[in-house]
């Protein structure tokens, strides 16, 4: 009679844990489906190094002759860095954030 007893109360504990643990499963599935949209949103917030930089330049009203001056390169490589031919090395990386007056994460921050 004990024994039955004690099965009996251990499987509704059990049977309680395990339909909490589906109640929380729901839960996580309908937060992460919920938030898809804003999921996609910030993927296509995400911009490329070269817009990152045409933006950069462009807001602090430079042109390419004038950063390519500053950095000591042809206007036709900061071309191709904006558009996406090729990048940067990374002391040009950095002398481009410091000629814009920001650092090298905040340039990187928003590109993919």
């Amino acid at each position: 009679m004990q024994f039955t007893l004690i099965m009996f109360l251990i499987s509704i504990i059990f049977a309680a844990l395990f339909i909490g643990f589906i109640v929380l499963l729901v839960q996580a599935l309908l937060k992460y489906t919920r938030t898809q949209d804003i999921r996609w949103e910030k993927n296509a917030v995400k911009i490329s190094l070269g817009e990152a930089i045409k933006t950069r330049r462009t807001n602090c009203k430079m042109t390419q002759e004038f950063v390519a001056e500053a950095l000591g390169v042809s206007r036709q490589a900061v071309s191709k860095w904006e558009q996406g031919i090729s990048d940067p090395s990374t002391s040009n990386l950095l002398a481009l954030a410091k000629l814009f007056g920001i650092s090298a994460e905040e340039l990187l921050r928003d590109v993919e």
